[in-house]
């Protein structure tokens, strides 16, 4: 009976959560709003794999509609999503549609040709996120709008929701620190759309002044748990690995690894030196992680596939990870890279770990600075909280 019971909850809580999801209607679904904006314009679209409305592909939308799209702008990972973190990705053709894909991550400077700006009216943006400010389509967006204001074009970003808009926690950037992976002086969980992100930093002054239109969710809150229908990159397969991302993805900046080349990226944690440890796992090359970090090495470690959501959610921009692993790989100082300092976004964090600091004594140094963010945040922000 009492197992029955947890079952019964069980497809109760899943219910509540594919129904809440169903509710709410991104920007690119409300094409009622939009679409019109681009009569008689030439259109280029920011997009990538997660920009899906109604079961079909916004360029496949797009050209089925009749605009008159002229290139795509892809992101990290490609407009497909299969590249790796980083890797490289050449300009080429999207063979549905013929229309052609200008990579923004191909040979630097990350930047439109002449010839590519002055090709188009309008940039269309509609990329899903996920709330983190070393997630990189967010300063891919800025740098389009960017573009776009040097050019006079008009920039329309097409809102999703933010998987982890319902709590900001962690230190704001150092723009000290400013990097590939961290681009504003906002938390490392800025609880933030797109759209959102886009509205703050024009006004802020953070981007150049465009002529900016955001098509807003329907239906969404911040407080919203909204489930993914696309894993928005290749490493984030899960929802539970998105919750989990804020924390684990620190282990990017040491000599950890969070399980790339494993089933279970961003949801486990480890190293070949790791004491004290019941699990383990192994690096292997494939797709979307050829090169892991520690490939092939066989890493002691720790599980976290089984920890509740809103145990992870309720802990927020959670350092104990990091200290767990520093504390038992002996490691010392070269336990830290200094890719540690882009991701954290400030040169304390890696001093009071090495200092033997709790993670509740380094999360109050940020808390006068997350309050004063919280408050700029108000400004901007489109939906409930």
């Amino acid at each position: 009976m009492y197992m029955r019971r947890i079952f019964i909850t069980l497809l109760l809580t899943i219910a509540i959560a594919v129904s809440a999801s169903a509710r709410i209607r991104t920007g690119a679904e409300r094409s009622g709003e939009w679409l019109p904006m681009l009569k008689d314009a030439r259109v280029a679209v920011l997009a990538n794999h997660t920009s899906v409305a109604d079961g079909e592909h916004l360029v496949d939308m797009l050209v089925r509609k009749g605009v008159n799209l002229v290139g795509i702008v892809s992101p990290e990972h490609g407009f497909r999503g299969t590249a790796d973190a980083g890797e490289k990705v050449g300009n080429s053709v999207d063979k549905n549609t013929g229309v052609p894909i200008w990579s923004l991550y191909g040979a630097r400077p990350r930047r439109l040709t002449d010839e590519q700006l002055r090709s188009f009216d309008v940039l269309v943006v509609d990329m899903q996120d996920v709330g983190l400010r070393f997630y990189t389509y967010y300063i891919t967006m800025l740098d389009a709008m960017n573009m776009c204001a040097d050019y006079g074009l008009r920039v329309i970003v097409l809102d999703r929701p933010n998987p982890n808009g319902m709590y900001v926690d962690g230190p704001i950037l150092d723009m000290r620190y400013k990097s590939g992976v961290g681009a504003l002086p906002i938390p490392v969980v800025h609880g933030l759309t797109m759209g959102e992100i886009a509205t703050m930093a024009v006004g802020e002054g953070w981007a150049k002044k465009v002529d900016l239109t955001v098509i807003p969710c329907d239906g969404y809150k911040h407080s919203s748990r909204y489930e993914l229908p696309v894993a928005p990159s290749p490493n984030l397969r899960s929802q539970h690995a998105i919750y989990l991302y804020p924390s684990t993805c620190l282990f990017e900046g040491t000599v950890c690894s969070l399980g790339r080349g494993t089933d279970f990226p961003f949801e486990v944690y480890g190293h070949p030196d790791m004491t004290g440890c019941g699990f383990s796992f192994t690096p292997r090359s494939v797709a979307g992680a050829k090169n892991p970090p520690l490939l092939d090495r066989e890493c002691f470690g720790v599980d976290l596939r089984r920890m509740p959501d809103d145990e992870i959610i309720a802990n927020g921009f959670d350092l104990s990870y990091v200290i767990d692993a520093y504390r038992r790989t002996g490691t010392g100082e070269k336990f830290f890279t200094p890719f540690f300092e882009k991701l954290v976004g400030t040169d304390y964090v890696r001093r009071m770990i090495m200092g033997g600091a709790s993670a509740d004594e380094i999360r109050a140094c940020w808390q006068d600075d997350l309050a004063e963010y919280k408050v700029l945040r108000r400004k901007y922000l489109l939906y409930e909280e």
